[in-house]
């Protein structure tokens, strides 16, 4: 809000108008003070008083003693009608005076908010702009300021408070606000003509709002300790917000004003000054006396540093005080700010009960510090308290925007990738890089140069006699568990020459084979076909990969398992030691067997014990029902993901097919191994462009960007742009052989979760000193980050950052906005 401090000096026939802003900016101007302006005012005062003291409104009911010079009223004059007219003369005189071509630059301003005209066609929504009027002397302070329209020769559409300050200020604002509900102290004086019934009951609708207290002068009761009841109850150490005063009351020079208290006893401002500062400090912030002539009231407590004070600048009369406060009352329990309260009740008076109280909205006017803020009533309550947390316009439509991208497929696929590789450079530096020496899968991959040496011009579907071959020489290097990466399903001419290769190395050593099958379109599931194994001696395996997540263990027994799990739980099978029920024998692959090798798995993977307490299976490979249900909405909730922040080298190793048939011993010095033993083996595509099914490439997946960055630091780099569905299966065999499995939780929830957190920040940067929370929100962001960092590797729990975060500093600038908006 744009503020200005007019200064007005009455010097002997001229009053010299001075306007300050911004950072140094002045104006000044000087303008005759016309004498028919002070007749006129003298005319429509006496005319008002006389008006409020004929038999239409008794005298006694004035809030104030007036001796109004000039004869006395009689029957026969039409005081409403003279009433009227010395008004609009008085009105006219002084709108005339204030158009005065002197004050034309001071006008401009004001009516621009202090900016150039460039600057005011660049903003979109007109600022409020505050007038902080002082003037020098009675005569210039008892006109009415607040009907000057400033900004209506040049169509301003802000709003224009003028509001008035004194010309000494000597104490500072109060900066605390109470806490929990509202208190208001009703100061009741001197009734004596006047009825308070109607302003108790105003101030008792207060109440769902505020706590009103009530003391003063109750008839039959001695008066001789109201005074110290009265500065007891200023000086409640609970504090107060609102101070009110009903009653007569009248200026003085001195004492800061005279309030009656009782029939026979008044108190001066100057008398109680020091409980009003006490109770400043304590939260008072707005002070309202219902009472007549209060300007030197109003001047006093500005000058003590209350916030904000509303007078009457003239007497008042008993009927018209009741209604101002009932209307003034409305405007506040609908949490408008006491300026506009004030300028919507005399706006009210004068369109409305202009007739019934002529010139009545002319009297009031609210004094207010230059570093106060407009006081307001708060809420209070269950339901007003959840109304605070209730998202405004903009950040309901923030929030919207960010819980659609978190439920997004593509933007989730994206933050998992960058978070990866976040969590990829994160273990680099800190040195967590894990101590597998000897990575367990070796990858046997038939890339293009295999094909090229072994004259394969279409390798889809893979020849039959080439796996042979592969088989064959595994076999030979004493493989235990083999795993084929390749569908097997329809029948072909070379299947023999496979089957023979398989029945041959489980004949010399029991060797483990686990199979890649695939769900058809008509979800019918397509296993490998018996010219080339059968399930009593061999796995077959769900070989699908969802990007990039680990395939869990299905509920159903109709489904295959993954057949990364497969290809690890074959491995621990032949390599661990376990404890086994006396009733259980270890499953081992046989021809003879003429039970289902998975079966015989899945009873010993229910019952076996390993002796390194890492069970067979485990809930975290098990399809969770809130995973299965996400589904259903698209979302892979809970799903454990692919960990490519671990580098490939500690996973898998990598051989071409043609070496390892050309050069099979010298694949095995450049492993170290003499051996494959106890390694898994997969027998998996290697990145040539036909690889796939359903179309040309489809087992060519994207590289994500954490494996990205790990070929970076290989010597030399590999700029490879594919990552083969093989390498994908190794890192899911290593997670379900080492129970790696990092559990992400869902952005939806996470974003959902912290919305309270930036609202309740929010809510704390509009009360309290801002900078201080930003700087705990920077701090607690980047803390929360390294943290999250540090989870994702022990215990492995991946907490999402970007959009959580971004919802908490969604709120915090939307509140730095709001509070950089009200204080321009």
């Amino acid at each position: 809000m744009a503020s200005f401090r007019l200064k007005i000096w009455h010097v002997e026939q001229t009053c010299v108008f001075e306007l300050s802003w911004g950072k140094g900016q002045q104006l000044t101007a000087r303008l005759p003070f016309p004498n028919t302006l002070r007749t006129q005012y003298q005319s429509w005062q006496d005319a008002y008083i006389n008006f409020y003291r004929s038999k239409e409104f008794q005298q006694s009911l004035l809030r104030g003693r007036v001796d109004v010079s000039g004869t006395m009223a009689t029957p026969a004059v039409d005081w409403r009608a003279r009433l009227a007219q010395a008004e609009a003369e008085l009105t006219a005189e002084f709108h005339h005076w204030l158009s005065s071509a002197e004050l034309l630059k001071i006008r401009q301003a004001i009516a621009s908010g202090g900016r150039t005209a460039v600057a005011v066609t660049s903003i979109a929504t007109p600022q409020p702009v505050a007038v902080f009027l002082t003037c020098d002397s009675v005569a210039l302070e008892r006109l009415p300021w607040e009907t000057w329209e400033i900004g209506t020769e040049f169509a301003a559409t802000q709003t224009i408070h003028l509001v008035r300050t004194p010309a000494t200020i000597r104490a500072e604002p109060g900066q605390r606000s109470r806490p929990g509900k509202m208190r208001i102290l009703t100061i009741l004086g001197d009734d004596t003509g006047l009825n308070f019934q109607a302003e108790k009951a105003a101030l008792q609708a207060l109440k769902p709002l505020a706590d009103v207290v009530l003391v003063g002068w109750q008839a039959g009761k001695e008066t001789h300790q109201l005074l110290e009841v009265i500065q007891q109850a200023i000086a409640d150490p609970n504090g107060w917000d609102i101070l009110f005063f009903a009653g007569h009351s009248n200026e003085t020079n001195l004492t800061g004003g005279e309030l009656s208290i009782s029939p026979h006893q008044s108190v001066f401002i100057s008398e109680i000054s020091t409980q009003l500062v006490l109770a400043k400090q304590r939260g008072l912030q707005f002070a309202i006396f219902n009472s007549c002539q209060g300007l030197s009231i109003a001047n006093a407590l500005i000058d003590l540093g209350l916030g904000q004070a509303a007078v009457m600048r003239e007497p008042i009369h008993n009927q018209v005080a009741q209604e101002f406060l009932v209307r003034f009352v409305r405007e506040l329990t609908t949490y408008q700010d006491v300026q506009d309260a004030l300028r919507l009740t005399c706006q009210s008076f004068k369109l409305d009960k202009n007739l019934t109280y002529p010139s009545a909205y002319l009297v009031p006017s609210l004094f207010r510090h230059p570093d106060s803020t407009p006081f307001r009533l708060k809420p209070f309550g269950w339901r007003n308290k959840l109304k605070q947390w209730l998202p405004t316009q903009q950040e309901a439509i923030a929030l919207t925007a960010l819980v659609a991208l978190s439920f997004y497929p593509p933007v989730q696929q994206w933050l998992l990738e960058q978070r990866v590789l976040t969590q990829a450079v994160y273990r680099q530096w800190t040195g967590q890089m894990g101590n597998a020496s000897v990575p367990p899968v070796l990858l046997v991959q038939i890339d293009d140069r295999s094909l090229q040496k072994a004259r394969i011009a279409d390798p889809v579907p893979m020849r039959r006699d080439y796996l042979a071959r592969l088989v064959n020489q595994l076999t030979a290097l004493d493989a235990s568990v083999i795993g084929i990466d390749f569908w097997l399903d329809r029948p072909h001419a070379e299947d023999d020459s496979l089957r023979n290769a398989l029945t041959a190395a489980i004949q010399r050593q029991n060797t483990w084979f686990v199979f890649a099958v695939h769900e058809s379109e008509m979800r019918e599931w397509l296993m490998v076909t018996p010219d080339v194994a059968r399930s009593t001696w061999s796995l077959q395996g769900n070989g699908s990969i969802p990007l990039w997540y680990v395939k869990p263990l299905p509920w159903l027994d109709s489904t295959p398992p993954p057949f990364s799990y497969l290809l690890a739980t074959a491995y621990r099978l032949q390599t661990e030691s376990f404890s086994f029920n006396p009733s259980l024998q270890r499953p081992s692959p046989s021809l003879h067997s003429q039970r289902d090798l998975l079966t015989q798995v899945r009873e010993t993977t229910a019952k076996a014990v390993p002796t390194n307490k890492r069970p067979l299976v485990s809930e975290a490979m098990q399809l969770q029902p809130v995973t299965a249900f996400s589904y259903l909405l698209q979302q892979r909730w809970l799903q454990p993901v692919l960990d490519f922040s671990i580098p490939p080298d500690q996973v898998y190793a990598t051989i071409p097919a043609w070496q390892l048939l050309e050069q099979p011993h010298g694949v095995m010095r450049s492993q170290g191994l003499t051996s494959l033993k106890d390694r898994m083996v997969m027998l998996v595509a290697g990145g040539y462009s036909e690889a796939g099914v359903g179309f040309a490439g489809e087992d060519n997946f994207p590289l994500p960007a954490a494996i990205a960055y790990w070929r970076r630091q290989q010597t030399p780099p590999d700029d490879n742009p594919n990552f083969p569905g093989g390498q994908a299966h190794a890192y899911m065999t290593h997670h379900f052989l080492t129970h790696r499995f990092v559990l992400p939780i869902p952005d939806f929830w996470l974003v959902l979760a912290v919305i309270p957190l930036g609202k309740g920040l929010a809510l704390l940067l509009a009360k309290q000193r801002h900078w201080r929370w930003v700087m705990l929100s920077i701090g607690g962001t980047v803390i929360y980050g390294l943290a999250s960092l540090q989870l994702y590797l022990i215990p492995g729990v991946l907490m999402p950052w970007l959009l959580p975060s971004a919802t908490v500093w969604l709120y915090l600038l939307l509140a730095l906005m709001r509070r950089n908006h009200a204080q321009r």
